[in-house]
């Protein structure tokens, strides 16, 4: 998906046109859905009763797309995807530890620290490998 919205971004003007283009096609696309599956939507009085924390996901996917669209050219893809897979693991682990936004409390141990520096480790192997790897190395 980044390498298509780096495309989107080259053909629009920038990452910000391409998600603005990327979330309207997606409104459609779950429109669409919506009216051929006869789903039943929300009425705004449902709406106005749900937390306004409850929406920051749509803030959060908003960013994600953004970001990858600006860095999946400049990085790569593989590495694009690579720091925001390790971006999210250390942000759950961080939710899961102090349960933030309802989740259930799993505190952090030893185990779970050395997925998470393992993982790190893999991010910064990946950066270390293009650049001994370059011609001339």
């Amino acid at each position: 998906m980044g390498i298509l919205n780096a495309g989107l971004a080259r053909g629009t003007g920038g990452p910000v046109a391409a998600t603005v283009l990327l979330f309207a096609t997606g409104f459609a696309a779950s429109l669409a859905l919506a009216l051929v599956t006869m789903a039943r939507l929300p009425d705004l009085a449902t709406l106005e009763r749900i937390p306004p924390a409850q929406y920051t996901g749509g803030l959060i996917v908003g960013f994600y797309v953004v970001s990858i669209t600006f860095i999946a050219p400049r990085f790569g893809i593989g590495n694009a995807i690579l720091f925001a897979v390790t971006a999210q693991l250390i942000m759950a682990a961080v939710i899961d530890h102090f349960a933030l936004a309802g989740a259930v409390a799993r505190p952090l141990n030893v185990i779970r620290l050395v997925g998470l520096a393992t993982v790190i480790a893999g991010v910064v192997l990946t950066q270390l490998s293009d650049r001994l790897s370059a011609p001339g190395r």
